[in-house]
């Protein structure tokens, strides 16, 4: 047995060393271990030996190794230079041959005729005079197709084709086929009980096509903008109480014909929730919680609102940070009590973490300077971190009218309390041409053209060339703005101007002027704004006849105005054009006799106040404004610096025909006294959201009085003056529409009316 063993031993041990002298490197082949001492490149003709050496995984004086080769031919093909790559060995000569990729000379599009090539090469990311790599191709014929995708046309091709061209260079062309437009044939949804089909419809940005849809995009097939759908319809059910709300599923087919698509969107409502108990918890030390209840947003009993809460809880975090907590954290814990469809609601208040901005990184802006985007942000390097103050930042450099896309982030900094924002911004053209067309029943034809720069030399300086030429009125204005004078938050400007107006139909003479203006504004509140503005003009009133007024007569001639004007002006209004909701006011005050032959004081009120009607998409509005001017001596108020009312200040009355008049020659001489207002509610009339026709209910009051002319055939009334109508607007293709149908019910016998009046307008 013993023997055995011995004999099973030795013939193992003489196997195992059979074994590694068979996979030894120098077994049978007389080979040793090699060390490189050269390296051979062949095959290059653009890039440099050198640069393909330091590539190299394996370097002179390593002993050649297959692994070091592999990880060698791996980095080679990584730096996307080479179509083919091959490593040998003589001796100790390392051979490295390549085949360079080629190099695009041109860049060309064939078959696109919706997208013009300037769209096309923005999206590829190759450009001429760079490697040509199948793969980066491919990738840019994704993008392309992503592109024609996000434009309704889901059946488009596009083909890559190379052109060989001499010393390794290529053409490189996409051969497009653009395919028909993927419409929606029909949007259906499906367990909806509390909202109709109609109305959800009207909620979300998708559209069915429609032939009056032809100046919109909104009904083509766009798979982003049904996600935007589904977070558009979630914001709707959380803001009618509908906490429960989810969108289970939002399906588009192809229709049979595969032209266009049907969207479906499978919802579950829930239950319809009201506002519980809602409490505020403050946790922050020398703070009560009943000093903060008066900023929150909803109470108890009503109808359950996601968007109060969010506002309840900017609105705390607002008011804490102006009371010097620089570091807080409101959240809002809901507790659903389903038993009795409510919510309870309640806004903890704690001290948050304590982190300080570290750096601001911007990025993105190829022509914008630094300093443009950064004075723009309410939290600087070394401010406490605030998110609220990130928002408006982030809504300051929308307002700025430079970027297309601004996306702020923020990571962590070097230490756990410090964090970096990371700012990336997409500029847009800021620069504008524009040519303007219209006509008024006041005013007759208008046109204008202007050259602009809304951001010049990356500035955000604003310099503009306007021309304005009318049946009645002409004016050539150059203006500059510099938003930071100095370096501060105060925006500065001058502008020269010449004008010319002709109101020989209303008042029988002609008005030119020549000058020029200074001015400076700034913010004393966040919503209340200052300006200062001082002017010096030439005015001339001439081509008075021999039959006009006395008044008009006595005024003939020249004069020189140099003038400051004042003016405050709060506005809380929710946006800037066409408000629903919030109010403004101002108050201007201009003092001329510094200088100048008029020496006048004219103070002007303006207001009004914006409403939408019990929740509807109707608005309603009140408007009013008034003035009064004097004179410092015994001279006359100048008639341009009178009021005149009328038009579309005063509905139902022709221009000028409210006011002092010459019943004579039947000549507006102006007022020095006005008040003038609207009431006025507006709505839309039921038609597709495309047309955006709006109607309008309205009435008008107002009265101009007030002269100083010792002339004994004037009528001056101040009694009030008022009206009553119906309106029509149209935001068309082609500009804004108005039609106003006017009566007016309070009036005098010497007054002009005017029924229906109309302003057509557009710029492009």
């Amino acid at each position: 047995m013993m023997t055995r063993v011995v004999v099973a031993f030795v013939f193992i041990t003489i196997v195992s060393s059979i074994n590694t002298v068979l996979h030894s490197p120098f077994a049978f082949s007389g080979q040793s271990i090699v060390t490189i001492d050269s390296v051979r490149v062949e095959g290059v003709k653009r890039i440099e030996p050198t640069t393909i050496i330091s590539y190299l995984k394996i370097k002179l004086g390593d002993t050649y190794s297959p692994t070091l080769v592999d990880a060698s031919l791996k980095s080679l093909f990584n730096t996307g230079l080479f179509a083919d790559v091959v490593i040998e060995k003589d001796g100790s000569t390392l051979i490295v041959k390549v085949v360079e990729n080629p190099i695009i000379n041109r860049i060309s599009f064939e078959g696109n005729k919706k997208l013009d090539d300037e769209v096309l090469k923005s999206e590829v990311s190759l450009r001429p005079r760079v490697v040509y790599t199948r793969t980066k191709v491919q990738n840019d014929v994704k993008r392309l197709l992503n592109i024609y995708r996000r434009t309704g046309r889901f059946g488009a091709t596009v083909e890559p084709k190379v052109i060989q061209l001499s010393e390794n260079r290529v053409d490189l062309v996409f051969e497009i086929v653009e395919g028909p437009l993927n419409g929606i044939r029909a949007i259906h949804f499906i367990g909806n009980i509390k909202y109709s089909d109609s109305k959800l419809r009207d909620i979300i940005r998708t559209h069915e096509s429609a032939f009056w849809r032809i100046f919109s995009s909104d009904d083509t097939y766009d798979p982003d903008r049904v996600s935007y759908d589904r977070e558009l319809l979630r914001r709707f059910y959380l803001s009618e109480g509908y906490a429960d709300f989810t969108v289970v599923s939002a399906i588009a087919e192809l229709t049979d014909d595969r032209n266009d698509f049907v969207i479906t969107f499978t919802v579950d409502e829930g239950e319809k929730y009201t506002f519980g108990n809602v409490e505020v918890v403050n946790r922050l030390s020398n703070l009560s919680a009943d000093d903060l209840k008066s900023l929150v947003i909803g109470s108890q009993g009503e109808t359950y609102d996601a968007n109060k809460v969010e506002e309840t809880v900017q609105s705390l975090t607002n008011d804490l940070g102006a009371r010097g907590f620089a570091f807080v954290d409101v959240r809002p814990r809901v507790k659903k009590i389903r038993q009795q469809k409510t919510l309870n609601i309640t806004y903890e208040i704690s001290e948050g973490p304590r982190v300080y901005v570290e750096r601001i990184n911007i990025r993105g802006n190829v022509r914008t300077l630094d300093k443009v985007i950064r004075r723009e942000f309410s939290i600087l390097e070394g401010d406490a971190f605030n998110t609220a103050k990130l928002r408006i930042s982030r809504q300051r450099l929308f307002d700025l009218g430079f970027f297309e896309r601004v996306d702020i982030t923020n990571q962590p900094g070097s230490s756990s309390d410090r964090t970096i924002i990371d700012v990336s911004v997409e500029e847009k053209s800021t620069g504008e041409l524009s040519i303007g067309a219209g006509f008024s029943s006041a005013g007759g034809p208008l046109g204008d053209i202007s050259v602009r720069e809304r951001n010049l030399l990356g500035r955000g300086q604003d310099l503009r060339l306007s021309l304005n030429i009318g049946a009645e009125q002409q004016r050539v204005d150059l203006s500059f703005t510099e938003p930071y004078f100095l370096e501060r938050d105060v925006a500065a400007g001058f502008n020269v101007f010449v004008r010319t107006a002709d109101l020989s139909s209303q008042s029988s003479f002609e008005e030119d002027q020549q000058g020029f203006g200074l001015r400076m504004s700034y913010n004393l509140e966040p919503k209340l704004r200052h300006t200062v503005r001082y002017s010096l003009a030439r005015q001339n009133i001439d081509n008075v006849p021999a039959l006009a007024s006395e008044v008009v007569k006595s005024q003939a001639g020249s004069h020189v105005t140099s003038s400051v004007l004042n003016e405050f002006r709060l506005d809380h209004l929710n946006r800037r054009f066409n408000p629903t909701e919030g109010y403004f006011g101002s108050y201007s005050v201009e003092v001329a006799g510094l200088g100048g032959s008029a020496k006048f004081l004219r103070n002007k009120f303006e207001g009004g106040v914006y409403s939408t009607l019990f929740g509807t998409s109707a608005v309603v509005s009140l408007i009013g404004e008034m003035g009064h001017v004097m004179t410092f001596n015994n001279d006359q108020v100048r008639l341009t610096k009178r009021f005149f009312l009328g038009g579309s200040s005063l509905r139902g009355f022709d221009s000028a025909g409210v006011g002092p008049r010459d019943l004579t020659t039947k000549d507006a001489i102006g007022g020095q006294q006005y008040y003038s207002g609207s009431a006025e509610i507006s709505f839309p009339l039921g038609l597709p959201d495309e047309f955006d026709f709006q109607g309008s209910l309205f009435s008008d009051f107002g009265s101009a009085w007030g002269v100083d002319d010792p002339f004994s055939n004037l009528v001056d009334d101040a009694s009030p003056r008022a009206s009553i109508g119906i309106g029509l607007g149209w935001l068309s293709p082609m500009g804004p529409l108005r039609f106003d149908f006017a009566s007016a019910l309070l009036k005098k016998d010497y007054d002009k009316t005017e029924t229906f009046s109309f302003n057509f307008g557009t710029r492009f």
